[in-house]
């Protein structure tokens, strides 16, 4: 292997490697992105296993190393196939796909295609080809399917993607930069290349972008020793922390009293679904709605982001409650009680119904039998179905709401 192409292997190695992880640290609740991500560090791994192999020590070493490194190099396929599962379900799903995301979705089924070609060049391979060029091959198209995966859900959240995507590269870059960069020097005016210091180089590149894509919760986990005499403090550093997460997604262009009503219920869907979660609430488009502002300044109160995170919940909490029936029952099964149920006990109580390691303290033994009328009456596709009309009647009263207050747009 020539000294080009060692550089450019440990490049690309770092580029997916970090991608990868990006894109999981981005919504680790996301399943499209976890396969997506795991499909980039797979393939990472079996780029590292190559370079070894070519360094080995022995022989025998070698050959596991390579053996090693054609099984995680053809499990980004199976990451990818299963992706493509997801992402499209059904006739109808994938011309909504289409339709929302024209260009993104063009570009991953080309992608797809040249990376099952160069699947297929790899498992039967041709000596006109070289080993190397389709190794690259494939890594490009798997940093073109993490891109475009990163462009949707961006899209489909409402969020910025540039300025949270470049700051997490750089962060990571100049980190690895930094550490690795030592290494390389002992190689380049010491004792050269080995097997050895090939193996500290990845590895400390690695240890290097996965504490700069995971530095929030790191920070979080070391917070809880270094401040365990000083709650309010460590609050406040996580609060700082959920801010600056939130501004680099924020996304100034998005007019929300331009965009439409199916988008308006997409966002008041996912915001409903983080109430329970105030920083990945703060990421919401709808906490830059007019409505907000107004309410916050009637009240005298900051308008960070998460004050409007919290004013946002308050909101989407008054509109479940003109979803219940009028009466002075608390609790119903009727089909009027359906949207109130859907929304109320999951989303402002906090409830689970369908988790089995569900555990309630004694002043929540009440719940019980709506527990039990959710688990024996209510399937789960059933909630779900309820949920998404109910988010579309929330987000309906959001607007007017914002309309008779006369700030919508302003």
């Amino acid at each position: 292997m020539t000294t080009t192409q060692l550089v450019l292997q440990i490049g690309l190695y770092g580029l997916a490697l970090w991608l990868g992880l990006y894109l999981i640290a981005r919504d680790v609740g996301s399943l499209r992105l976890w396969l997506a991500g795991l499909g980039l560090v797979t393939y990472a791994i079996g780029l590292a296993l190559d370079i070894l192999s070519q360094y080995a020590l022995s022989g025998e070493s070698s050959l596991s190393l390579f053996i090693w490194q054609r099984l995680f190099v053809f499990l980004p396929a199976a990451c990818w196939i299963a992706l493509l599962v997801y992402l499209i379900p059904g006739e109808q799903a994938l011309q909504e796909r289409l339709e929302q995301h024209p260009r993104p979705t063009a570009v991953l089924l080309i992608a797809t295609l040249f990376f099952m070609l160069g699947i297929t060049f790899l498992m039967f391979p041709f000596s006109w080809l070289p080993r190397t060029l389709v190794l690259f091959g494939i890594g490009g198209d798997l940093l073109l399917l993490g891109i475009v995966i990163a462009v949707m859900d961006a899209f489909d959240q409402g969020e910025a993607l540039l300025p949270h995507f470049l700051r997490s590269l750089d962060y990571a870059f100049f980190t690895a930069l930094l550490f690795g960069g030592q290494i390389v020097l002992v190689m380049a005016y010491g004792i050269g290349v080995t097997y050895a210091l090939l193996l500290l180089l990845l590895t400390t590149i690695a240890a290097a972008i996965l504490l700069q894509t995971f530095a929030d919760p790191f920070q979080s986990f070391f917070d809880r020793f270094a401040f365990f005499n000083t709650p309010r403090l460590r609050q406040e550093r996580s609060n700082l922390r959920a801010q600056s997460d939130a501004l680099t997604r924020s996304d100034d262009a998005l007019q929300l009293d331009k965009i439409d009503s199916d988008t308006f219920t997409r966002y008041t869907r996912q915001a409903l679904s983080q109430m329970g979660n105030l920083p990945h609430l703060a990421r919401s488009p709808l906490t830059r709605l007019p409505l907000i502002a107004h309410r916050l300044q009637q009240n005298g109160q900051p308008t960070d982001t998460l004050t409007r995170a919290g004013e946002l919940r308050l909101m989407l909490t008054e509109s479940i409650e003109r979803l219940k029936p009028p009466g002075e029952a608390d609790f119903g099964t009727t089909d009027e009680w359906r949207h109130y149920n859907a929304l109320h006990y999951p989303y402002v109580r906090g409830l689970k119904p369908y988790s089995r390691r569900l555990v309630l303290g004694e002043a929540e033994t009440a719940v019980l039998p709506i527990l039990d009328w959710f688990r024996t009456q209510v399937p789960q596709r059933t909630l779900y179905n309820w949920q998404n009309a109910a988010a579309a009647l929330v987000a309906r009263d959001l607007r007017e709401r914002s309309r008779r207050v006369g700030v919508n747009g302003r």
